[in-house]
């Protein structure tokens, strides 16, 4: 006789009784256990009624849910099921609310009181590399949008970089994304500097204009840096970074 079997994780131990007319299987269940059958054979009933092959497997299967709690863990897709307890909290990174601005601050950085740039109104710093750090400037403009900058390229020529400190500087990658109705630039830019200090530093770019204030988060880490890890928290900074 050609059968349909489903398994719900375990085996289960069963046990098997028989009668003249039919076969039943009936399923030993442990707690999180299911198994069950479906003869395709009809089912012989006491009082000489058949009983249809979807009806067996349905009484089979109520049977056995009957004396069986089922976990979280065991829950249907599609049901609302906490499986591994409350979601794991993101320790890595720390809400910042700035004047006018907001962004994530890598949780191991330090406050830096090192002024590099005009209209610098935070710094943060790696514990064990200053050379990895996040910066943000806001002074003033009569730009309305950072669009009026021109493309990314020529807003970042405008700002430019130190000559004596950066032999070669590289834009490995732009964009101008619109969060919350506000245009911004994006740019991912390689330097090399003229001492070869780790081969050179990543920095990252979000910049934008608001209420007459030019916005502008950078995150930087030396090249050998960016690839043991620090690449993570410096993206993450400056993609977190928007005005109110």
């Amino acid at each position: 006789m050609a059968s349909t079997a489903c398994f719900l994780h375990h085996h289960a131990l069963t046990t098997t009784s028989r009668s003249s007319s039919s076969q039943r299987q009936v399923a030993n269940i442990k707690p999180n256990q299911l198994v069950c059958w479906a003869q395709k054979q009809a089912v012989q009933e006491d009082d000489g009624s058949l009983v249809s092959r979807r009806l067996a497997l349905t009484v089979l299967i109520g049977a056995a849910a009957v004396g069986s709690k089922v976990s979280p863990a065991d829950a249907a897709y599609g049901e609302a099921a906490n499986v591994f307890g409350k979601p794991k909290t993101n320790t890595d990174f720390s809400p910042y609310n700035g004047d006018g601005y907001k962004l994530s601050i890598p949780s191991k950085w330090n406050p830096s009181k090192e002024v590099e740039y005009p209209g610098q109104v935070l710094r943060f710093e790696d514990n064990f590399d200053s050379t990895t750090n996040v910066a943000v400037m806001v002074t003033p403009t009569d730009k309305k949008s950072i669009t009026d900058f021109g493309s990314p390229e020529e807003f970042l020529s405008k700002g430019g970089f130190d000559s004596n400190a950066v032999a070669t500087a590289n834009i490995l990658e732009t964009s101008t994304p619109v969060v919350g109705g506000k245009q911004y630039y994006f740019l991912s830019v390689l330097t090399r500097t003229a001492d070869g200090d780790e081969g050179g530093k990543h920095q990252l770019i979000t910049a934008t204009v608001n209420g007459g204030k030019l916005y502008i988060c950078k995150a930087q880490a030396g090249d050998k840096r960016w690839f043991k890890g620090a690449r993570k928290f410096v993206e993450s900074a400056t993609s977190s970074f928007s005005v109110a």
